[in-house]
């Protein structure tokens, strides 16, 4: 994991992508990523592409599966750690492409924090990055959302910020 490390600080100081917000409104191309924990995060989760697709949002999807949990309907792209190098990199087709997918907003939904999801972000398109507030992660996000409850509180926070921007 040193070198995953590594690499996602390098992949930091090289991502020249421009951050910027942009109204909701205007926002078309949505990315959410998350670890898998459970049937009731996936659940949340589905609820959230759903209110997306609603508003006219194209989502797409990157699940990180963990070993010994269940892919819930095998409904998403994932990738396991076992994609991952002795060298720190990722070898998962799904998981390099959504990394260089150009996203209106990154959601990452996740209370606990994954080095492999980070490194994704560190390389990240994406225009507008969100996650959880975690004060060592602050280079990663373009905003942060303080919430320590529930997957669905957390959703639901983001939801509420993110659709308010103008």
């Amino acid at each position: 994991m040193s070198f995953l490390k590594l690499r996602t600080d390098a992949a930091l100081k090289k991502n020249k992508t421009v951050r910027s917000s942009m109204p909701y409104k205007q926002a078309v191309n949505m990315g959410i990523i998350f670890t898998v924990e459970d049937k009731q995060k996936h659940d949340d989760i589905k609820d959230f592409i759903h209110r997306l697709e609603q508003e006219g949002k194209k989502v797409t999807v990157l699940e990180f599966l963990p070993e010994k949990k269940d892919n819930y309907e095998f409904k998403f792209d994932f990738f396991t750690i076992k994609e991952l190098s002795f060298w720190g990199n990722i070898n998962s087709d799904a998981a390099n492409a959504f990394a260089e997918k150009v996203f209106d907003y990154l959601y990452y939904i996740d209370r606990e924090s994954n080095p492999l999801i980070l490194n994704l972000l560190a390389r990240s398109k994406a225009h507008f990055r969100i996650g959880r507030f975690n004060d060592n992660e602050q280079q990663y996000f373009e905003l942060m959302i303080e919430q320590n409850s529930s997957n669905r509180d957390l959703i639901n926070s983001m939801y509420n910020y993110t659709s308010k921007l103008r």
